[in-house]
């Protein structure tokens, strides 16, 4: 009985979450920005749930970010240049983190990134400026180091071959630096 309480705790936690979370966006940005923040959001979100519980990042949630990614680049002023930029993005951050993945195989001999953090990266690239890009990685980056410290601190014994989700940490950095940059817009 306990672990069912427990489990609903966690759905309305994660409903609250979300919730708050898509307000943010459409106060920070009224109008269709806002609403897809909205959606970026609720996507992140739920990357982050999936990862965390299956240690994966579904095609089709990472597909849905990049395509709604777009769609937002096209709200610019400059609809083709903006959607062109977004693709650029996305390019580099997928070319980025798959020649890590590669490296990282190579000298190690082990998978130290999948593929969904990969193809999250192209959806970081999508909905993401240039400056924003560095600053979402190094926040997840951090997060999944503390909280592996914080573990460590507890007792919890980590081998270096230890596997840490890293789209838990990534997807809401996503989501957290897009909601900065348009808090900084607004403000302007």
């Amino acid at each position: 009985m306990r672990r069912a309480g427990l489990a609903k705790t966690a759905l309305l936690a994660v409903v609250v979450i979300g919730a708050a979370a898509a307000a943010a966006s459409i106060v920070v940005a009224p109008g269709l920005n806002g609403l897809a923040g909205a959606v970026l959001a609720v996507i992140c979100l739920t990357i982050a749930i999936f990862d965390y519980r299956q240690m994966i990042i579904p095609d089709e949630l990472n597909a849905f970010a990049f395509i709604a990614g777009l769609a937002a680049a096209g709200l610019d002023f400059s609809p083709a240049n903006a959607v062109l930029a977004a693709l650029a993005r996305a390019g580099g951050m997928f070319a980025a983190f798959f020649a890590f993945r590669f490296a990282y195989r190579r000298l190690r001999g082990l998978e130290g990134m999948g593929l969904g953090d990969v193809k999250l990266a192209a959806v970081a690239g999508a909905w993401l400026d240039w400056p924003q890009l560095p600053a979402a990685v190094n926040i997840a980056a951090l997060s999944a180091l503390t909280v592996a410290l914080f573990a460590r601190l507890r007792g919890r014994q980590l081998e270096w071959t230890a596997k840490l989700p890293f789209g838990v940490f990534f997807a809401p950095s996503i989501w957290a630096c897009w909601w900065l940059a348009a808090w900084r817009d607004a403000a302007m």
